[in-house]
């Protein structure tokens, strides 16, 4: 079983849908005994950086997500949930992310001909070997919607990129703790991959 966090951050029911479009079971919980019972653990979300930890907090789930890490639970960051992952945000200076994994969020910066946020397809390069790229060519194509990016402290842990204006860590593996910028559940056959993968891996 999956639980995926309501944390009132959107994007639930897509990543609901895929999953169970998947054969999976699905909880879509923000009850910290379901979360730490789960098989597997979800962290989508869309939106401000420091409006997500405030409500993470206010539903006391920041020990609970540390808790799922240490208890070495595959636990899934999806865009924004990425995000939150680390250290912390230029969107919102001063507010601490979840620290799971070291880095920081920076925006987009400005450059001619380039839309912020960008909206759309981008096509994947892969730095070094993801357990969530297993049968996922590289090139493929997935579903992005952010004005900001990840800087990764340890390269090591970037598992695929893209470009846009920057070079933008798109995916990152460290033992049990998988995350994505992009959107797998909107991202057609390559996305569905990506999220079955999750499904087998073991912590």
């Amino acid at each position: 079983m999956v639980a995926v966090i309501d944390y009132d951050a959107g994007n639930i029911k897509s990543v609901q849908k895929a999953l169970e479009f998947l054969g999976e079971r699905v909880l879509v919980t923000r009850d910290s005994g379901e979360i730490l019972r789960a098989e597997r653990v979800i962290l989508p979300g869309v939106g401000n950086f420091g409006d997500a930890m405030a409500k993470l907090e206010g539903f006391g789930l920041v020990p609970v997500m540390k808790e799922v890490a240490e208890r070495k639970t595959p636990f899934l960051g999806i865009c924004l949930g990425l995000q939150l992952l680390f250290e912390e945000s230029e969107e919102s200076p001063g507010v601490r992310g979840l620290g799971l994994l070291k880095g920081k969020i920076l925006r987009i910066p400005k450059a001619e001909g380039l839309k912020i946020p960008q909206i759309g397809w981008n096509c994947l390069e892969y730095p070094s070997e993801g357990r969530l790229f297993q049968g996922v060519p590289e090139g493929s194509y997935v579903y992005f919607v952010h004005s900001y990016y990840l800087q990764a402290e340890k390269k090591e842990i970037v598992k695929a990129t893209a470009q846009y204006g920057v070079t933008v860590e798109a995916s990152v593996e460290q033992d049990n703790v998988f995350a994505c910028q992009f959107h797998p559940e909107k991202s057609s056959d390559a996305g569905l991959r990506i999220l079955k993968n999750f499904l087998t891996v073991s912590g």
